[in-house]
């Protein structure tokens, strides 16, 4: 992988705006359609420019940066595991287009830790061993650009529990992943099309906020 730029002294609205000079892992999800709560669309709109990422900061994802350093704190008590910090938003070595902000990195492995928070409104049954889709997806995003052998993902389940996962390196899956994530930037980004306009609430209220015709926040 190669560094693109340090995230030390990076604030919220520069680090916005190196989100959307490539695919980051927190979008790959939404190119597959693994993600219910942003389209293709509204992805399109933001890595051009047409809407304003700026505005999508939510309690949610405030409560995911702050708890961060918890979650990791917690992996590491229950794995009797080392972790840092990687202040870089890295790039693929073949595709400058597709990039990684991991959380952090395990010492004396080759491997990384994805830090999640989440509510008891997420159905997920992670008591059994089930994680979400797009955390999935992500990690492998991640394989991809780090180069790891495996990624943790650690899950706190506000007001309930905590869990942890290990998820190994599948390099069928990642190149799957690398060329749907390549035709997505290709045809969307560098090309002319434009995805498809969807029945989503997404897309609606990204097309709202292109044409100026709202009078609230979107949400």
């Amino acid at each position: 992988m190669k560094k693109l730029v340090s995230t030390l002294n990076l604030d919220y609205e520069e680090w916005l705006s190196y989100r959307k000079q490539s695919i980051g892992g927190s979008d790959c999800a939404t190119i597959i359609g693994l993600n219910k709560y942003k389209s293709p669309y509204s992805l399109w709109a933001e890595k051009k420019g047409f809407f304003d990422t700026s505005q999508k900061d939510t309690e949610i994802m405030r409560q995911g940066r702050d708890f961060e350093e918890y979650v990791a704190q917690r992996f590491c008590e229950a794995t009797g595991k080392k972790v840092r910090k990687r202040n870089y938003i890295f790039l693929h070595n073949d595709y400058d287009f597709i990039s990684a902000n991991i959380d952090r990195e395990i010492v004396g492995e080759n491997a990384g830790l994805e830090c999640k928070t989440t509510s008891l409104i997420n159905k997920t049954d992670f008591e059994n061993g089930e994680i979400p889709d797009y955390y999935y997806c992500q990690c492998m995003h991640y394989m991809a650009v780090m180069g790891y052998d495996k990624m943790y993902v650690a899950v706190l389940v506000l007001s309930k529990e905590f869990y942890w996962f290990e998820i190994r390196r599948d390099d069928k899956e990642i190149e799957a992943l690398i060329n749907m994530e390549t035709e997505w930037w290709n045809r969307y980004i560098l090309g002319n099309e434009t995805p498809e306009i969807d029945g989503t609430d997404s897309t609606l209220n990204t097309i709202k906020y292109i044409n100026k015709d709202i009078s609230t926040e979107i949400k």
